[in-house]
Formats: C-alpha cells, sequence, structure tokens
C-alpha cells in the first residue's frame, strides 16, 4: 500500500491533553507536521515534574511540534483540577481538533487481582484517567463547537472490550474512555460540524515501554526474543499520523462514534510508520494471538504483517 498524500492541517488549532510523553506527544508533534498550532497539554514541565517522575516535558514536546513544522505552545495542565482546564481553555478562542490523551496512571498500574492491591493507588489511576477526560471534555468542548470542522478523540488502549487488560481498573479506565467516543458522537448527532470518535494505538514503543523492555528505539527489536508480539510494535507517531490524516479527511463524520485503531487507520490512508513499515496489529491478534490463546501453534512471519 503505498502513502497517499499527506495531511493539510494549516490553519487548524489543536488541543492534545497527555501530550507530555507517549502517544501523546507523537500525536501533537504529527498534527504540527501537518500545519496545526497545538497547545500541548501535562503537568510535567522543566521546573516541576508530575508524580509520574519521568524526566520528559511539556516544552520539550512543543519544541517537537516547532520542529516538526507547526507551533507548539506548552501549557502546564492538571486535567483533574477544573480551574486549571479553566485557565488552559482561557488560553484559546476557537479548537478544531482536541485530542483527549491525558493518562498518568503508568505508575500506579500493578498486574493480577484487584483486591490484592493498594486501593488508593487504584483509585488514583481512576480519577487520572477518567475523571480527567470528563473535565476536560466538559471544558474544551465548547470550544470545539466553534469550529467549522471540529474532531475530538478520546484515546484508550484496545479497539474493543475482546482483550483483558492487566486488571480490573485499568480495563474499566481504558473501556469507559472508549465509551466516551461513542457517546460524544450521539451528543453530537446535532451539531454536524464536529465529529467524535475513539482511537487506540497497537502494541506501542513509547518511552516507557522501551525502558521496561531494557532496548530503545534503535534496537527495539532485541526485545523479540523474550516477547515475541513486540515483532508487531509500532511507534507512538503511527497513531499520529493516522489521526492527522483523520483531522484533515472531510468525510470523517462516516466514522463518528467509532473506535478507530491504528492499522485500521492504516488500511484507510495508506501511511507508514517511522521505519517504512506498516504494523497491523489487529489482523496479527486475529490470525495469530488469538489462536496462539486458544492452543494452537501458528507459524507466521511477523514481516508479513508489516
Amino acid at each position: 500500500m503505498s502513502r497517499r498524500s499527506e495531511p493539510d492541517l494549516s490553519g487548524r488549532v489543536a488541543v492534545v491533553t497527555g501530550a507530555t510523553r507517549g502517544a501523546g506527544r507523537a500525536i501533537a508533534v504529527e498534527l504540527g507536521a501537518a500545519g496545526a498550532t497545538v497547545f500541548v497539554g501535562g503537568r510535567t514541565t522543566r521546573e516541576q515534574r508530575s508524580d509520574v517522575g519521568r524526566s520528559e516535558t511539556i516544552e520539550e514536546t512543543a519544541e517537537l511540534v516547532d520542529a516538526a513544522g507547526g507551533k507548539g505552545i506548552a501549557v502546564r495542565c492538571d486535567f483533574t483540577d477544573p480551574s486549571d482546564v479553566d485557565a488552559f481553555a482561557a488560553r484559546i478562542d476557537r479548537l478544531d481538533v482536541f485530542v483527549d490523551d491525558v493518562w498518568g496512571g503508568e505508575n500506579l498500574v500493578e498486574w493480577g487481582k484487584f483486591w490484592e492491591h493498594d486501593l488508593d493507588r487504584q483509585l488514583r489511576m481512576w480519577r487520572n484517567g477518567v475523571e480527567s477526560h470528563l473535565v476536560a471534555i466538559h471544558k474544551l468542548m465548547p470550544l470545539v463547537l466553534k469550529s467549522d470542522e471540529g474532531l475530538v478523540v478520546e484515546v484508550t488502549d484496545g479497539e474493543d472490550g475482546e482483550a483483558y487488560f492487566v486488571n480490573l481498573p485499568y480495563d474499566a479506565v481504558k473501556s469507559s474512555v472508549r465509551r466516551f467516543g461513542e457517546v460524544l458522537a450521539k451528543d453530537l448527532k446535532d451539531h454536524p460540524n464536529v465529529t467524535a470518535v475513539a482511537a487506540t494505538p497497537g502494541f506501542l514503543r513509547s518511552e516507557q515501554m522501551l525502558e521496561g523492555f531494557g532496548v530503545t528505539e534503535a534496537n527495539w527489536r532485541d526485545a523479540i526474543e523474550n516477547v515475541p508480539d513486540y515483532a508487531l510494535s509500532e511507534t507512538p507517531h503511527y497513531l499520529g499520523r493516522g489521526l492527522a490524516h483523520l483531522a484533515a479527511d472531510p468525510g470523517r463524520r462516516r466514522f463518528a462514534g467509532q473506535c478507530l485503531s491504528s492499522w485500521r487507520l492504516m488500511r484507510e490512508y495508506g501511511f507508514t510508520d517511522l521505519d517504512g513499515s506498516q504494523p497491523d496489529w489487529g489482523r496479527w491478534y486475529d490470525e495469530v494471538v488469538k489462536p496462539r490463546m486458544a492452543g494452537q501453534t501458528v507459524d507466521a512471519d511477523p514481516e508479513q504483517y508489516r
């Protein structure tokens, strides 16, 4: 599949929440590469780290947006705090692309049975991952309604509810956010100028995932020996490119209320990941992972799914 024409978002204004790192950062950069002005929202700045404790900052993300060809504006914001989000919204006159990727729960995830984990940590994951989205939607949606070509994207994990993710709170957070995209589309049925969807990456090579596997983006394939499915992993820019194409698509309303995966967006718009490949996690999951979980032996070449 050849890559089609690049998306053009010149003159558009975007907000990406949770843009400090991972998918949020890459989405902001790809929207900038398409020409958008991007308000980069997150908690970690060069002067103050969030409780996640990582070193990436919103200023770095804004600079990457600039370098990609857009205009990045870093605004520190705790999206669980309505007053913070009020101040964030006051910086913006009109909003065309609202990507709600706030998360802040990566340091709170615990594997296994919910009742065996620290309750305060799990409830904080819920607040960081769900309440933050509700506050952001409530405060920023009125700005999106001013746009003649608005797009709202609720970023989640998982295309549907089929797979089980990590533990009960994590699964509930991501399922809730996926549902937000569906319900927002219903709430917007009388606003044909605004489209709402959910979106999910596949097996992500975020900064934290790379570190967790003890590799870098340069040698990520070394992790495949221990985690074979990592052969179908993707950079955070893959979803970012898909959402930039979606935002530039005048017919995007046909997707209203759906959860759009990076691989489905790739099939629709023909873009590639940073290395020129087109990883199709969805097909790999259906044809390799699920049969393997059912006890079948599957001999498949990962390169045929990229």
